[in-house]
């Protein structure tokens, strides 16, 4: 067994519920679902089906303000940004739109269209996306080498803390959330992307890239 994000092979048992199996790579902290419990693109979209946010909706826009506060703090406008997994009604990339910002949008189900993978942003955010990809090595050295020098990548997605308190997690119920993330990892990804590393909150974080090459 690989980690999916450092391809480390130490990969121990880390939890354990009704339905899954958990692992933790030594080296990165990811935790990992066991493999055979991922669902499969029909039945994982589906489930994204059943979501019911919309453009204009002011709670789910509260929620992502946690994400876009810092990010304008750090990014004022004009600047271009790309909304990575922005799903069915991508609020994050219409709300920065009403801000003066220039937004593209991509999602594997909702906005296929690959032409926004091949610019360059000032920007990427990644708001409830990453905990659901189940090969975060790829498409993370992806995400990075689509960002300027300089840019800045935003990830939203709840950490973490310790097995004790992950037995009891609700994140990790969700049958999509495949890859869970910690302070620790998130720290190894910095590292391994030459980037610095601005936790934000308990569930966001902010990576800036610091060289103009590609990451590796």
């Amino acid at each position: 067994m690989l980690c999916p994000l450092c391809s480390s092979t130490s990969i121990n048992q880390y939890a354990k519920d009704q339905r899954r199996l958990y692992y933790q790579c030594a080296r990165c902290k990811l935790v990992i679902a066991d493999s055979t419990s991922h669902l499969s693109l029909a039945a994982e979209k589906a489930e994204y089906d059943k979501h019911e946010n919309t453009l204009d909706d002011s709670g789910y826009l509260n929620f992502l303000s946690r994400a876009y506060e810092p990010l304008m703090a750090q990014v004022p406008a004009p600047a271009d940004g790309l909304d990575f997994g922005c799903g069915p009604a991508p609020a994050l990339a219409h709300y920065l739109k009403s801000q003066n910002y220039q937004m593209a949008c991509y999602d594997k189900f909702y906005f296929s269209d690959p032409s926004p993978l091949k610019q360059r942003y000032d920007f990427v955010t990644c708001t409830e996306v990453i905990e659901h990809i189940a090969d975060p090595a790829v498409e993370l050295t992806k995400i990075v080498s689509l960002l300027k020098p300089g840019g800045w990548l935003v990830i939203m997605t709840k950490r973490v803390i310790d097995q004790s308190r992950f037995s009891q997690w609700h994140y990790k119920n969700d049958p999509t959330h495949i890859c869970f993330y910690s302070d620790a990892t998130f720290e190894w990804m910095a590292k391994f992307f030459d980037m610095t590393l601005n936790i934000v909150g308990p569930d966001v974080v902010m990576l800036q890239k610091l060289r103009a090459t590609d990451a590796r």
